[in-house]
Protein backbone atom coordinates (compact mmCIF):
# COMPACT_ATOMS: atom_id res chain seq x y z
CA UNK A 1 0.00 0.00 0.00
CA UNK A 2 1.26 3.50 -1.16
CA UNK A 3 2.11 5.14 2.17
CA UNK A 4 1.22 8.90 2.39
CA UNK A 5 2.56 11.11 4.87
CA UNK A 6 -0.28 14.01 5.80
CA UNK A 7 0.41 17.56 6.57
CA UNK A 8 -1.70 20.25 8.40
CA UNK A 9 -0.41 23.61 8.83
CA UNK A 10 -1.70 25.71 11.78
CA UNK A 11 -1.21 29.13 13.25
CA UNK A 12 -3.99 29.85 15.73
CA UNK A 13 -5.78 28.55 19.10
CA UNK A 14 -8.94 30.27 17.40
CA UNK A 15 -9.13 27.30 15.34
CA UNK A 16 -9.09 24.71 18.38
CA UNK A 17 -11.90 22.75 17.84
CA UNK A 18 -10.99 22.50 13.81
CA UNK A 19 -7.79 21.20 14.08
CA UNK A 20 -9.22 18.62 16.11
CA UNK A 21 -11.64 17.77 13.46
CA UNK A 22 -9.03 17.84 10.61
CA UNK A 23 -6.74 15.22 12.35
CA UNK A 24 -9.79 13.26 13.85
CA UNK A 25 -10.86 13.32 9.54
CA UNK A 26 -7.38 11.88 8.71
CA UNK A 27 -6.92 9.15 11.58
CA UNK A 28 -11.02 7.75 10.28
CA UNK A 29 -9.69 7.16 6.30
CA UNK A 30 -10.35 3.89 4.64
CA UNK A 31 -6.59 4.24 3.14
CA UNK A 32 -5.02 5.03 6.56
CA UNK A 33 -2.31 7.62 6.55
CA UNK A 34 1.16 6.55 6.97
CA UNK A 35 1.39 9.66 9.45
CA UNK A 36 -0.19 13.45 9.77
CA UNK A 37 2.03 16.43 10.82
CA UNK A 38 0.99 19.24 12.68
CA UNK A 39 2.78 21.94 11.85
CA UNK A 40 2.72 24.88 14.26
CA UNK A 41 3.65 28.66 12.55
CA UNK A 42 6.01 29.96 15.29
CA UNK A 43 2.74 29.86 18.05
CA UNK A 44 4.66 28.75 21.15
CA UNK A 45 1.74 28.02 23.15
CA UNK A 46 -0.49 26.07 20.49
CA UNK A 47 2.60 24.34 19.83
CA UNK A 48 2.76 23.26 23.43
CA UNK A 49 -0.84 22.62 23.81
CA UNK A 50 -1.04 20.18 20.28
CA UNK A 51 2.04 18.48 21.25
CA UNK A 52 -0.12 17.46 25.18
CA UNK A 53 -2.67 16.58 23.04
CA UNK A 54 -1.48 14.17 20.72
CA UNK A 55 1.37 13.14 22.79
CA UNK A 56 -0.20 9.35 23.32
CA UNK A 57 -1.77 9.21 20.00
CA UNK A 58 0.42 6.79 17.77
CA UNK A 59 1.00 8.73 13.58
CA UNK A 60 0.48 11.91 14.81
CA UNK A 61 3.25 14.18 15.33
CA UNK A 62 3.57 18.15 16.06
CA UNK A 63 6.20 20.12 14.57
CA UNK A 64 7.41 23.94 14.77
CA UNK A 65 7.66 25.57 11.51
CA UNK A 66 11.73 25.72 10.60
CA UNK A 67 11.00 28.52 8.73
CA UNK A 68 10.13 32.23 8.59
CA UNK A 69 6.51 32.92 9.18
CA UNK A 70 4.26 31.69 6.62
CA UNK A 71 2.23 28.73 4.98
CA UNK A 72 5.26 28.05 2.28
CA UNK A 73 7.60 27.79 5.35
CA UNK A 74 5.45 25.35 7.66
CA UNK A 75 4.29 22.86 4.09
CA UNK A 76 8.00 22.82 3.96
CA UNK A 77 8.80 22.00 7.01
CA UNK A 78 5.83 19.19 7.10
CA UNK A 79 8.03 17.82 3.65
CA UNK A 80 11.43 17.81 5.17
CA UNK A 81 10.04 15.66 7.97
CA UNK A 82 7.32 13.30 6.51
CA UNK A 83 8.65 10.06 5.52
CA UNK A 84 5.68 9.12 3.18
CA UNK A 85 5.99 8.16 -0.61
CA UNK A 86 3.33 10.95 -1.17
CA UNK A 87 2.91 14.05 0.65
CA UNK A 88 -0.44 15.22 1.66
CA UNK A 89 -1.88 18.48 2.89
CA UNK A 90 -5.33 19.65 4.24
CA UNK A 91 -6.03 22.67 5.54
CA UNK A 92 -6.57 23.33 9.23
CA UNK A 93 -9.78 24.49 9.09
CA UNK A 94 -11.23 21.22 6.71
CA UNK A 95 -12.57 17.62 7.15
CA UNK A 96 -11.55 15.27 4.51
CA UNK A 97 -14.13 12.38 3.54
CA UNK A 98 -13.41 8.97 4.13
CA UNK A 99 -12.02 8.02 0.88
CA UNK A 100 -9.91 11.43 0.60
CA UNK A 101 -6.60 9.62 1.01
CA UNK A 102 -7.74 6.55 -0.84
CA UNK A 103 -8.79 8.66 -4.01
CA UNK A 104 -5.28 10.25 -4.20
CA UNK A 105 -3.36 6.74 -3.77
CA UNK A 106 -5.64 5.69 -6.49
CA UNK A 107 -4.18 8.61 -8.56
CA UNK A 108 -0.84 7.43 -8.84
CA UNK A 109 -0.96 3.99 -9.75
CA UNK A 110 0.21 5.57 -13.02
CA UNK A 111 3.95 6.73 -12.65
CA UNK A 112 4.11 9.80 -14.65
CA UNK A 113 1.17 11.27 -11.87
CA UNK A 114 3.15 14.02 -9.30
CA UNK A 115 0.32 15.61 -8.14
CA UNK A 116 -3.53 14.98 -7.16
CA UNK A 117 -5.58 17.26 -6.13
CA UNK A 118 -9.38 17.00 -4.81
CA UNK A 119 -12.77 19.16 -4.78
CA UNK A 120 -13.42 21.01 -2.23
CA UNK A 121 -16.98 22.14 -0.95
CA UNK A 122 -17.78 25.17 1.59
CA UNK A 123 -19.43 24.39 5.00
CA UNK A 124 -21.13 27.68 5.56
CA UNK A 125 -21.66 29.00 9.04
CA UNK A 126 -24.31 30.34 8.69
CA UNK A 127 -26.07 27.06 7.42
CA UNK A 128 -26.38 28.25 3.56
CA UNK A 129 -24.21 30.16 0.45
CA UNK A 130 -25.18 33.45 0.88
CA UNK A 131 -27.45 34.54 -1.94
CA UNK A 132 -25.68 36.99 -3.55
CA UNK A 133 -22.60 34.75 -3.33
CA UNK A 134 -22.02 33.74 -6.60
CA UNK A 135 -20.46 29.86 -7.14
CA UNK A 136 -18.26 31.44 -9.70
CA UNK A 137 -15.91 32.88 -7.02
CA UNK A 138 -15.59 30.12 -4.50
CA UNK A 139 -12.15 30.42 -4.77
CA UNK A 140 -12.56 33.19 -2.43
CA UNK A 141 -13.37 30.79 0.29
CA UNK A 142 -10.83 27.96 -0.47
CA UNK A 143 -13.29 26.22 -2.58
CA UNK A 144 -13.92 24.51 -5.83
CA UNK A 145 -15.49 27.07 -8.24
CA UNK A 146 -18.13 26.77 -11.10
CA UNK A 147 -15.75 26.31 -14.46
CA UNK A 148 -12.99 24.41 -12.68
CA UNK A 149 -12.73 21.06 -14.49
CA UNK A 150 -14.84 18.31 -12.72
CA UNK A 151 -14.28 14.37 -12.63
CA UNK A 152 -10.80 12.75 -12.92
CA UNK A 153 -8.79 15.40 -15.47
CA UNK A 154 -5.51 16.65 -15.99
CA UNK A 155 -5.09 20.14 -14.88
CA UNK A 156 -1.80 23.07 -14.77
CA UNK A 157 -1.86 22.91 -10.66
CA UNK A 158 -3.51 21.94 -7.91
CA UNK A 159 -5.35 23.51 -4.82
CA UNK A 160 -3.09 23.50 -2.30
CA UNK A 161 -5.96 23.20 0.89
CA UNK A 162 -6.73 19.40 -1.17
CA UNK A 163 -3.59 18.23 -2.70
CA UNK A 164 -0.96 15.98 -2.47
CA UNK A 165 2.78 15.39 -4.65
CA UNK A 166 4.95 12.45 -4.84
CA UNK A 167 8.31 13.21 -2.62
CA UNK A 168 10.08 13.41 -6.50
CA UNK A 169 7.81 16.35 -7.38
CA UNK A 170 9.89 18.23 -4.13
CA UNK A 171 13.06 16.43 -5.27
CA UNK A 172 12.64 17.69 -9.28
CA UNK A 173 11.28 21.23 -8.61
CA UNK A 174 11.91 21.72 -4.76
CA UNK A 175 10.02 23.27 -2.54
CA UNK A 176 7.37 26.19 -1.97
CA UNK A 177 8.87 29.49 -2.04
CA UNK A 178 9.18 31.06 1.00
CA UNK A 179 7.45 34.83 0.90
CA UNK A 180 4.73 33.37 -1.34
CA UNK A 181 1.39 32.22 0.66
CA UNK A 182 -0.52 33.43 3.27
CA UNK A 183 1.15 34.69 6.57
CA UNK A 184 -1.42 34.28 9.25
CA UNK A 185 -4.37 36.97 9.20
CA UNK A 186 -2.50 39.58 6.37
CA UNK A 187 -3.93 40.03 3.42
CA UNK A 188 -5.24 36.82 2.23
CA UNK A 189 -2.48 36.31 -0.62
CA UNK A 190 -2.25 32.67 -1.89
CA UNK A 191 -1.27 30.48 -5.16
CA UNK A 192 2.05 29.00 -3.55
CA UNK A 193 1.00 26.08 -5.14
CA UNK A 194 -0.05 26.93 -8.58
CA UNK A 195 4.07 28.36 -8.94
CA UNK A 196 4.97 25.25 -7.69
CA UNK A 197 3.41 23.08 -10.15
CA UNK A 198 4.00 25.60 -12.85
CA UNK A 199 7.82 25.09 -11.89
CA UNK A 200 7.79 21.73 -11.77
CA UNK A 201 5.87 21.26 -15.15
CA UNK A 202 8.80 23.50 -16.16
CA UNK A 203 11.20 20.85 -14.90
CA UNK A 204 9.12 17.44 -15.87
CA UNK A 205 7.73 18.91 -19.21
CA UNK A 206 5.89 14.88 -18.97
CA UNK A 207 4.82 15.30 -15.23
CA UNK A 208 0.72 14.28 -15.15
CA UNK A 209 -0.89 16.69 -12.74
CA UNK A 210 -5.05 15.30 -11.57
CA UNK A 211 -7.85 16.64 -10.28
CA UNK A 212 -10.02 13.68 -8.62
CA UNK A 213 -13.17 15.13 -7.70
CA UNK A 214 -14.11 12.46 -5.73
CA UNK A 215 -11.26 13.14 -3.28
CA UNK A 216 -13.69 15.28 -1.14
CA UNK A 217 -13.04 17.66 1.67
CA UNK A 218 -14.96 20.39 3.60
CA UNK A 219 -13.89 23.65 4.36
CA UNK A 220 -15.22 25.69 6.87
CA UNK A 221 -16.20 28.91 5.92
CA UNK A 222 -16.50 31.30 9.00
CA UNK A 223 -19.47 34.20 9.17
CA UNK A 224 -16.84 37.13 8.51
CA UNK A 225 -15.65 35.13 5.13
CA UNK A 226 -19.71 35.40 3.80
CA UNK A 227 -19.37 39.04 4.14
CA UNK A 228 -18.93 41.23 0.98
CA UNK A 229 -16.43 43.22 2.26
CA UNK A 230 -13.87 39.84 3.16
CA UNK A 231 -14.88 38.79 -0.56
CA UNK A 232 -13.82 42.14 -2.15
CA UNK A 233 -10.63 42.34 -0.28
CA UNK A 234 -10.03 38.46 -1.30
CA UNK A 235 -10.64 39.23 -4.70
CA UNK A 236 -7.88 42.29 -4.63
CA UNK A 237 -5.11 39.71 -2.82
CA UNK A 238 -6.15 37.54 -5.89
CA UNK A 239 -4.96 40.23 -8.24
CA UNK A 240 -1.82 40.63 -6.37
CA UNK A 241 -0.84 37.25 -6.24
CA UNK A 242 -1.64 36.71 -10.42
CA UNK A 243 0.87 39.42 -10.71
CA UNK A 244 3.56 37.60 -8.44
CA UNK A 245 3.23 34.50 -10.36
CA UNK A 246 3.23 36.48 -13.97
CA UNK A 247 6.38 37.92 -12.48
CA UNK A 248 7.92 34.78 -11.83
CA UNK A 249 6.84 32.38 -14.63
CA UNK A 250 5.80 35.33 -17.42
CA UNK A 251 2.17 36.03 -17.72
CA UNK A 252 1.66 33.49 -20.99
CA UNK A 253 1.61 30.74 -18.51
CA UNK A 254 0.91 32.60 -14.98
CA UNK A 255 -2.45 33.76 -16.42
CA UNK A 256 -3.20 30.68 -18.90
CA UNK A 257 -6.17 29.09 -17.51
CA UNK A 258 -7.26 32.47 -15.74
CA UNK A 259 -8.19 33.72 -19.72
CA UNK A 260 -10.79 30.95 -20.42
CA UNK A 261 -12.10 31.55 -16.76
CA UNK A 262 -12.75 35.56 -17.26
CA UNK A 263 -13.91 35.13 -20.92
CA UNK A 264 -16.13 32.26 -20.41
CA UNK A 265 -17.25 31.43 -17.28
CA UNK A 266 -17.48 34.73 -15.58
CA UNK A 267 -19.65 36.39 -18.33
CA UNK A 268 -22.05 33.28 -18.39
CA UNK A 269 -22.57 34.12 -14.86
CA UNK A 270 -23.19 37.39 -15.38
CA UNK A 271 -25.86 36.47 -17.58
CA UNK A 272 -27.52 33.51 -15.44
CA UNK A 273 -27.84 36.21 -12.28
CA UNK A 274 -29.16 38.93 -14.88
CA UNK A 275 -31.84 36.24 -16.08
CA UNK A 276 -32.38 34.93 -12.69
CA UNK A 277 -33.30 38.88 -11.26
CA UNK A 278 -35.49 39.19 -14.07
CA UNK A 279 -37.39 36.12 -12.85
CA UNK A 280 -37.45 37.30 -9.49
CA UNK A 281 -35.52 35.13 -7.99
CA UNK A 282 -33.57 35.78 -4.85
CA UNK A 283 -29.82 37.01 -5.17
CA UNK A 284 -29.55 37.04 -8.99
CA UNK A 285 -28.92 40.68 -9.50
CA UNK A 286 -26.58 40.24 -6.08
CA UNK A 287 -24.03 37.58 -7.91
CA UNK A 288 -24.10 39.35 -11.16
CA UNK A 289 -22.70 42.64 -9.51
CA UNK A 290 -20.53 40.50 -6.87
CA UNK A 291 -19.30 38.80 -10.23
CA UNK A 292 -18.34 42.45 -11.72
CA UNK A 293 -17.10 44.01 -8.10
CA UNK A 294 -14.89 40.83 -8.16
CA UNK A 295 -13.35 40.96 -11.63
CA UNK A 296 -12.62 44.87 -11.25
CA UNK A 297 -10.67 44.53 -7.40
CA UNK A 298 -8.68 41.61 -8.95
CA UNK A 299 -7.80 43.76 -11.79
CA UNK A 300 -6.65 46.66 -9.20
CA UNK A 301 -5.16 44.60 -7.54
CA UNK A 302 -3.13 43.25 -10.57
CA UNK A 303 -2.29 46.46 -11.21
CA UNK A 304 -0.52 47.35 -8.38
CA UNK A 305 0.97 43.97 -7.71
CA UNK A 306 2.31 44.60 -10.84
CA UNK A 307 4.06 47.83 -9.83
CA UNK A 308 5.33 46.75 -6.43
CA UNK A 309 7.21 43.71 -7.74
CA UNK A 310 8.38 45.39 -10.40
CA UNK A 311 9.76 48.10 -7.81
CA UNK A 312 11.15 45.68 -5.40
CA UNK A 313 12.04 42.86 -7.85
CA UNK A 314 10.09 40.21 -6.00
CA UNK A 315 12.56 37.79 -5.94
CA UNK A 316 11.93 34.28 -3.15
CA UNK A 317 14.24 31.48 -2.41
CA UNK A 318 12.82 28.29 -3.88
CA UNK A 319 13.60 26.03 -0.73
CA UNK A 320 15.01 22.54 -0.87
CA UNK A 321 13.44 20.35 1.41
CA UNK A 322 14.43 16.68 0.25
CA UNK A 323 17.93 16.75 -0.38
CA UNK A 324 17.46 18.16 -4.01
CA UNK A 325 19.22 21.27 -4.93
CA UNK A 326 17.13 23.44 -7.08
CA UNK A 327 18.58 26.57 -5.94
CA UNK A 328 17.28 30.60 -6.01
CA UNK A 329 15.10 31.80 -8.29
CA UNK A 330 11.94 34.37 -8.33
CA UNK A 331 9.10 32.67 -7.97
CA UNK A 332 5.16 34.09 -7.31
CA UNK A 333 1.78 32.94 -6.71
CA UNK A 334 -1.74 33.06 -7.58
CA UNK A 335 -5.05 31.80 -5.93
CA UNK A 336 -8.73 30.69 -7.55
CA UNK A 337 -9.25 30.21 -11.18
CA UNK A 338 -5.84 27.94 -11.50
CA UNK A 339 -6.55 24.66 -13.04
CA UNK A 340 -6.56 23.97 -16.77
CA UNK A 341 -7.39 21.18 -19.03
Amino acid sequence: MISISVVVCVYTEDRWEDILAAVASVRAQSHAAHETLLVVDHNTPLLDRLAKEYKEVPGVRVLANAGPRGLSAGRNTGIAESSGEIIAFLDDDAVAERDWLRRFAEGYEDPEVFAVGGRTLPAWASGRRPAWFPEEFDWVVGCMYRGHPTGRVRVRNVLGGNASFRRTAFEIAGGFANGIGRDGDKLPLGGEETELCIRLGRARPDAVLLIDDRAIIHHRVPTARERFGYFRTRAYAEGVSKALVSRSVGAEKGLESERRYTTRVLPAGVGRGLRDALLARPGGAGRAGAIVTGVLAAAGGYVVGSVRARRAGATFSVVDVTGATPGPGEAGGAAGGEAAA
